[in-house]
């Protein structure tokens, strides 16, 4: 049984405003804290759980492979050609070598969300 704290809502959507500070970053060890409250398991529980979906997401993404996650968004490993580029304080061409980088790309749920 999943108990509601002051951030959460009898919906099962979460409500950061009665927790979250305005201006800061959130950190895993938040996130943790968070699950702990609302859960009811140990705070080692709910930090290994984080720490636990966040390796799983890193080996999905490094064997290429996309991750989507309904009603949030699509992160997607995306391969980024050799190319010149520019040294801009001393203006000198430089070779960029390939590699793959992530990206995050919001769902329409999410985004309504954030700006409303």
């Amino acid at each position: 049984m999943v108990k509601l704290s002051p951030g959460s809502r009898r919906d099962g959507r979460f409500d950061e405003t009665d927790w979250w500070r305005k201006g800061e970053s959130m950190r895993k060890a938040d996130i943790a804290n968070e699950i702990y409250k609302q859960v009811g398991i140990s705070k080692n529980e709910a930090a290994d759980i984080v720490e636990l979906v966040l390796n799983m997401l890193k080996a999905v993404l490094q064997k290429g492979d996309s991750v989507k996650i309904a009603g949030f968004g699509n992160f997607v490993v995306r391969s980024k050609g050799a190319r010149k580029g520019r040294n801009p304080r001393t203006g000198e061409e430089i070779g960029i070598t390939p590699r793959r980088v992530v990206t995050f790309r919001p769902s329409q749920v999410f985004k309504k969300y954030v700006n409303s």
